[in-house]
């Protein structure tokens, strides 16, 4: 403020009525008087505003004892008396005061000496109230410090921009995420501290940002040294400052947790081959290109033969590791534009894209086979692992994906009936084949309810003295709209879809029933062999069940002869031990079936307690005129012999076969040469004993 003229008998003319009347119409400023000993001679309706004391209350009172803090009283005093006693001004300066609640009040103050016409001297205080000031300077430090924490705690990098991309501020809270050091970047160009990649991406979001405001945004990847960084730029404009607001943001976590979550998605965890989905997608893809180029797209169903014996008998790690090596030859063996695929367990999908015909799909099905060929080393150990191969083309056999893969699937089914290790072209006769195995499935499920199956018994001939010492339960299948089913077709169905449980409980009761009313019938011993399936002989309620029969029955245990296939013994060994162990204790005999026809017969004969060897009907098909049958069934019964076994030929259907077998001193012998299975009533009126 300006300030008045020093002249005492100019001042002493310009303080008069008119100046105190202009200063208490005034009460935006707060203007005060005071004479030589400090005491108030002009409050003004300001000053009452600003500091609460009324005219009244303020006149006559002190400087020191009205508004000045306790701590400033002494050097207010000592700054007045400097003024008046050797002429040293007070400056204006911005200074904290009391009102009339000794609450702070900050003001800034200007100050005034004159002489009235008396030529007394007065001080005149102009204070100007900067609450409000102070509360805006507050609210704007707020502002800065809260933004200045925000940048500390947020990793992203903020630059502001002019808009032709001059850099004029940035905050990072990191600066290693910097390409540059943080000085070196104002002023210069955005497109120069971007990768060379970023840059069309970063030009195009500005001119989008300028031209039609919003938010833009694109990724970008830079190589630092802890390796590739991913990042993701915002771009905004500001329109009334025409600056550019870019926040740039590291994504590498979310980027890698996608790329895992992608991964899981569309990958298969234990092969790292395309899973289900993503093959399905793929083949859909083929087929929409295939259609554009009237080029032609294979689908190969393939199958691991025999892999849930490498399961069962070496373990599911070892199972594993064969999977990932299968995965990786197959692989190896496509060409670049097709694609291997886990659909899932042992299953594997090969897509074969563009090619020209069947002649060609062959040409690669028949290279996956040879390659399996040789075998795997697993664990130290030598594993031979064949394939079947179904192969669908399109458009002939299916135009979609779904269709392409249920026929490719079908052709597989019909390579592993052909005797695997090799591959099928789908036919629509394939079709006839799936349907029935539908039908099946579906009538099998009521058919125990609406008493459908029976058991048949073919008798068991003592080679001794011709004798009947017993027979063996032969389930049978007659449906009113499928007709007689054999069990060849029917028993496989059951034993995949978990109903050869229930049937196989409904077989065992019943046979146990017939051998009791054979038994007291002719007040003799007879024996029952009983077919045993894997699934059935693995269900919990099995050997209760048995248990249960035996004693309400009252029969033998040694009259009842279990019939086990290699299949049921590759189940697991630790399982096998404990049941097995278990049926010894129960008392009934075991004997192993289709002798001569697994991998392992012979190693099984040395783990498992056996009773009885039953001789397979392929071998004795042969007899006496095929030299190597000959060999191999007197061979089979003379081991049998010596490790004290009985011995029973199945399919005798000529007086040759049986003359041989009796030459080789078999023990027990069956097949339509004494008899065709019989119904339970023709058992028990069979009188050829």
């Amino acid at each position: 403020m300006r300030k008045l003229s020093k002249n005492p008998l100019a001042i002493g003319n310009l303080v008069d009525e008119a100046i105190h009347s202009l200063f208490d119409s005034v009460e935006a400023l707060s203007v005060q008087g005071y004479n030589e000993d400090r005491q108030v001679i002009y409050w003004n309706k300001g000053s009452e505003v600003l500091y609460g004391f009324s005219k009244l209350e303020a006149m006559g009172r002190k400087l020191e004892d009205l508004i000045i803090p306790r701590y400033m009283r002494e050097s207010v005093i000592n700054a007045h008396s400097n003024w008046l006693r050797h002429n040293i001004e007070i400056p204006a300066a911005e200074i904290t005061l009391h009102d009339n609640r000794q609450k702070d009040v900050n003001v800034f103050s200007n100050h005034v000496m004159f002489a009235n016409q008396y030529r007394t001297k007065q001080m005149y205080c102009i204070d100007i109230n900067l609450a409000e000031i102070k509360q805006a300077q507050a609210q704007v430090t707020l502002k800065d410090n809260i933004i200045e924490t925000v940048f500390e705690a947020i990793p992203d990098l903020f630059f502001l921009l002019k808009e032709d991309a001059t850099i004029i501020d940035y905050r990072a809270s990191n600066d290693k995420k910097l390409n540059f050091a943080p000085q070196q970047f104002v002023g210069r160009l955005m497109t120069s501290v971007l990768p060379s990649e970023a840059i069309a991406p970063f030009n195009e979001c500005i001119e989008q940002v300028i031209t039609r405001g919003g938010v833009s945004q694109f990724n970008y990847a830079v190589n630092l040294l802890e390796g590739v960084s991913h990042f993701e730029a915002r771009l905004s404009y500001l329109k009334d400052n025409q600056q550019v607001v870019v926040i740039i943001r590291d994504i590498t976590e979310q980027h890698e947790s996608a790329q895992i979550i992608r991964k899981h998605a569309y990958y298969d965890a234990l092969t790292s081959l395309p899973n289900r989905f993503l093959s399905l997608d793929r083949l859909e893809h083929m087929i929409e290109e295939s259609k554009r180029t009237r080029s032609k797209t294979a689908v190969l169903f393939l199958d691991l033969d025999d892999f849930k014996k490498v399961n069962d008998s070496l373990g599911h790690e070892v199972g594993d590791k064969l999977l990932i090596e299968a995965s990786k030859r197959l692989s190896c063996a496509i060409r670049k534009e097709d694609t291997v695929g886990r659909l899932g367990g042992d299953e594997f999908i090969v897509l074969l894209h563009h090619i020209i015909d069947e002649a060609n799909a062959m040409d690669i099905v028949t290279h996956l086979l040879h390659i399996f060929t040789e075998p795997f080393h697993i664990d130290n150990r030598e594993l031979i692992l064949t394939l079947s191969i179904g192969i669908a083309i399109c458009p002939e056999n299916g135009k979609n994906a779904s269709d392409l893969l249920r026929n490719a699937d079908t052709a597989m089914y019909q390579a592993k009936a052909n005797g695997r290790n090799t591959y099928s072209f789908f036919t629509d006769e394939m079709n006839v084949i799936m349907l029935r195995r539908f039908e099946i499935e579906e009538q099998m499920h009521l058919a125990l309810e609406r008493n459908e199956f029976t058991l048949y018994f073919q008798p068991k001939i003592d080679l001794k003295n011709r004798k009947v010492m017993g027979a063996e339960a032969l389930l049978r299948w007659v449906n009113p709209k499928l007709g007689v089913l054999e069990p060849d077709e029917f028993i496989p169905i059951a034993e995949q879809t978990g109903l050869i449980v229930p049937i196989g409980e409904f077989a065992i009761n019943k046979a146990l029933e017939v051998l009791n009313k054979w038994q007291l019938r002719y007040a003799t011993t007879f024996t029952m062999a009983i077919n045993l399936s894997p699934r059935q002989f693995r269900h919990k309620s099995f050997l209760d069940t048995l248990k249960h029969n035996i004693s309400t029955l009252e029969l033998d245990p040694k009259l009842i002869e279990f019939e086990i296939t290699e299949g049921v013994l590759m189940m697991g060994k630790s399982y096998i031990d404990e049941a097995l162990n278990e049926l010894r204790e129960i008392g009934v005999k075991l004997s192993m079936d289709d002798f001569g026809t697994g991998y392992s017969s012979l190693s099984y004969l040395r783990h498992y307690a056996f009773d009885v060897i039953k001789i397979d009907q392929t071998f004795v098909k042969g007899l006496p005129h095929n030299k190597a049958d000959c060999d191999l069934v007197k061979a089979t019964i003379a081991m049998a012999n010596s490790l004290g076994l009985s011995v029973v030929a199945e399919g005798i259907e000529t007086l040759q076969q049986l003359t041989a077998l009796e030459k080789f001193s078999c023990d027990f012998a069956q097949g339509f040469y004494f008899s065709e299975p019989l119904s339970e009533c023709d058992l028990l009126a069979f009188d050829k004993f």
